[in-house]
């Protein structure tokens, strides 16, 4: 994991959630319909490039150990297996000046110890923008997450998740299971967002 030296800098974070090749390519958990949310994904990149402010990939990364496996299927995105590295459309940009690729070996990204670090070292980030997958996994869960971290520390800070920048695997099939995770995201004062649009909790 590359380090970036001041992140005190920072006043806001692009957290891009498990755009891997396990997800999206290859492998017992992906879909490629997921890759429909990349261009949106990209634009809000170019966006945080423009403004110099901090990217940060999540990865998700296990082990055969993980415990993760006995809830979902079969091994996925173990370490070293090609399914945890970015997807090739975004891998360019995380080699930028302000980007950092972190791995988690849970379903939120707020457990990893990496990332629990970043959050210590970035107190002036006020503004959290999420995008990836899976929207009502890993994306719900680390939101939820980083929200009770944040009100733990009293950093009174803003969260977005961009519903046009995330997706989830078998989308028709787990609608009850989206439509859930925005409701229990909203309900911890989440702002659910779409491009031009300020919120968008039923669309």
């Amino acid at each position: 994991m590359q380090k970036i030296e001041n992140l005190k800098v920072y006043n806001k974070a692009l957290i891009i959630v498990d755009m891997v090749n396990g997800f999206v390519e290859r492998g017992v958990l992906h879909d490629k319909s997921i890759a429909k949310v990349i261009p949106r994904q990209i634009e809000l990149i170019k966006e945080y490039q423009k403004e110099q402010e901090l990217i940060i990939f999540i990865q998700d990364t296990h082990t055969k150990d993980s415990t993760e496996h006995k809830r979902f299927p079969d091994f996925h995105c173990l370490k070293n297996s090609g399914e945890e590295e970015v997807v090739n459309e975004l891998k360019p940009f995380t080699t930028s000046n302000n980007a950092i690729c972190i791995p988690k070996n849970s379903t939120s990204f707020m457990e990893s110890v990496p990332f629990r670090e970043v959050m210590k070292n970035s107190p002036n980030i006020k503004e959290f923008d999420i995008v990836g997958c899976c929207t009502d996994i890993c994306v719900c869960n680390g939101s939820i997450s980083l929200a009770n971290y944040l009100d733990e520390h009293s950093r009174d800070s803003i969260i977005r998740v961009h519903k046009d920048a995330v997706a989830t695997f078998n989308e028709e099939e787990r609608q009850n299971y989206i439509d859930a995770a925005y409701l229990l995201m909203e309900q911890q004062g989440i702002q659910l967002v779409k491009k031009n649009l300020e919120f968008d909790i039923n669309n």
